[in-house]
């Protein structure tokens, strides 16, 4: 269960009023480190800020409710996958379509032509070792300095944890498909 929150919140003795771009990372095994991330573009979208998303996993075939919504308000979410690794046949497939996702990625990261860039589902690839971490830390230190970069998926490697400014990890509770058999709602899940 969740720890109660402190009593009172004390400022760090190094605060600043410092503005700048942030690396945020939604990991962990419970539901929402996607929902969260398209909520913060959301989010900035509406704030005026130009805003964009990478998924590494889903396919261009597939409409989710992220991407038809992204569609309407014109905001551009590149599927760069073929769908779930873990049905795949061919996995050297799955690691080229990574890597073409993150050339996309580094070159939408590069224009500065964005404020909010999610790389979607991006923690898989980097743990399969089909993207090395390092090369997404240079990235991400040499990016606009008022950038900031979501990834999102399970099991967020350790050296990309250290190097971000916020990490937070959704632990699952309670399942509906696992726990009474209930599978994905359209509209909540997809």
């Amino acid at each position: 269960m969740p720890k109660n929150p402190p009593e009172s919140f004390t400022p760090p003795p190094n605060l600043t009023r410092e503005r700048r771009g942030l690396t945020v990372i939604n990991t962990g095994n419970g539901k929402g480190k996607s929902t969260a991330a398209f909520g913060t573009m959301l989010r900035a979208w509406g704030r005026g800020m130009n805003v964009c998303a990478v998924q590494f996993i889903k396919s261009e075939k597939s409409m989710y409710g992220e991407q038809m919504a992204a569609e309407k308000l014109g905001i551009d979410i590149i599927a760069s996958g073929r769908g779930f690794t873990w049905t795949s046949k061919d996995l050297s497939e799955d690691e080229s379509r990574a890597q073409h996702g993150w050339a996309l990625a580094k070159e939408k990261i590069e224009s500065g032509e964005y404020d909010v860039i999610v790389l979607d589902e991006f923690t898989y690839p980097i743990t399969y070792g089909w993207i090395d971490v390092e090369d997404v830390i240079e990235c991400l230190k040499n990016r606009p300095e008022m950038l900031h970069v979501i990834v999102t998926g399970r099991d967020a490697d350790t050296k990309i944890v250290e190097y971000a400014d916020l990490v937070t990890e959704m632990n699952e509770i309670k399942h509906p498909y696992r726990d009474q058999g209930i599978p994905a709602q359209k509209g909540v899940e997809f």
